[in-house]
């Protein structure tokens, strides 16, 4: 009965409490584990624990600790995932879902609206090793359809894509490659994991960078990937424990602490986002205003079904090009220039020059990659400072 009611438990509840383990010494706030390795009470009882350990039995820090399992535990309870593996960073996570699932022979089909490192891996590392991978449009289903073969190992794609916020439609996707076996991989960074449905419509393994939402602070690097117990501990984890992907204890107690009250930030956050791109449609210096929630954006009517609220990123394209976003972002005086999102602080990225600087022209053109195009994550400022900051920026612009 104890465990039906935590199942029912809301996900502020589930953020605050979920997993918790706590030493001889009943502390409240969870201990931080900094210890490489563990003692054993006997040279039988060593050999016991590496034939078969226990979920609350370690071995390595590499292997796992219990600070790394508390948040490993507490953020599969929020995502509604059976089980989690923290992992050095969010491109850790992507690599560790693709790589420890695949082989030589295998096919993938991937959005090509990805974070720069993400195609790093799907066009560069993944085919050293015989794995064929196909790109295409992520909005576009029938380009899943056609592409989706009865071979085909996986599919991934990011939810709400970096940086121009395609949405792609999850269930539909999910549908499409269950039919042929295929295992659903998901980036859910933008969608934040507090407006996470990603399970619900049929995602297999979600993946997220914790050094955003999570975190949300711009203190640590992290990253975990949420699945069932089979993948996560008979896939993925077999293959991060040897190569080293694991996440560091005193980051997944930050990280836990992060889980507290990423709900409260992470809501202000997104309507602080929707004011501002509401408040920005039409202004005369701008090309676009691009959020999920906006009524004119293409995928307004999925991003309403799948995601509580838009997420807390915008994008903006200036009319006069790099030279006027390179005025705007010099303008600002509230909002950071970085290459972060999901902070606290509000941070503006130019990805031409910066996260997606490496991709030939026509392939960012393609992506919507414009010279013009700045991505705003908007933090815990107030509302207002933060629009009359950009205003001023773009009268500069």
């Amino acid at each position: 009965m104890k465990d039906e009611h935590a199942r029912r438990r809301a996900s502020r509840t589930l953020a605050v409490h979920a997993g918790t383990r706590r030493s001889q010494y009943g502390e409240v706030s969870e201990a931080m584990f900094l210890t490489q390795g563990f003692v054993y009470d006997s040279a039988e009882a060593a050999e016991a624990r590496f034939l078969k350990a226990s979920r609350d039995e370690f071995i390595y820090a590499r292997y796992g600790n219990p600070t790394v399992a508390m948040f490993e535990d507490r953020i599969a309870a929020l995502e509604g995932t059976e089980d989690a593996f923290a992992t050095a960073s969010g491109m850790a996570a992507v690599n560790g879902a693709l790589m420890s699932m695949l082989r030589a022979g295998d096919h993938v089909v991937a959005g090509r609206a990805l974070f720069g490192s993400c195609l790093y891996i799907l066009e560069e590392i993944l085919p050293r090793f015989g794995v064929e991978v196909t790109l295409i449009d992520g909005t576009d289903l029938a380009a899943w359809e056609n592409a989706i073969r009865p071979d085909t190992k996986a599919v991934f794609f990011e939810s709400v894509s970096n940086p121009a916020l395609d949405v792609i439609d999850i269930a539909a996707v999910a549908e499409l490659a269950h039919a042929v076996g295929a295992t659903v991989i998901v980036d859910n960074v933008f969608a934040t994991p507090t407006y996470s449905r990603a399970v619900e419509l049929g995602a297999d393994v979600v993946v997220y960078s914790t050094t955003k939402h999570v975190d949300g602070q711009g203190r640590c690097l992290g990253g975990v990937i949420c699945g069932t117990t089979e993948f996560i501990r008979g896939t993925a984890e077999p293959y991060l424990k040897h190569t080293g992907g694991s996440m560091s204890p005193f980051n997944a107690w930050v990280m836990l602490k992060g889980l507290e009250h990423m709900g409260l930030r992470v809501r202000a956050q997104a309507e602080t986002a929707e004011h501002i791109a509401l408040a920005l449609e039409g202004h005369p210096k701008l090309a676009r205003v691009l959020h999920p929630h906006l009524p004119s954006h293409p995928q307004h009517a999925l991003a309403r079904a799948q995601m509580e609220k838009g997420g807390t990123v915008i994008a903006i394209d200036l009319a006069g090009g790099k030279d006027a976003a390179f005025r705007f972002l010099n303008a600002l005086e509230i909002v950071i220039i970085s290459n972060n999102l999901g902070d606290a602080k509000s941070i503006a990225t130019h990805p031409a020059t910066t996260t997606h600087q490496r991709l030939p022209d026509e392939q960012k053109e393609m992506l919507g990659i414009t010279p013009g195009l700045i991505r705003l994550s908007l933090g815990l400022e107030d509302p207002e400072d933060l629009l009359a900051d950009v205003m001023a920026a773009l009268d500069a612009a």
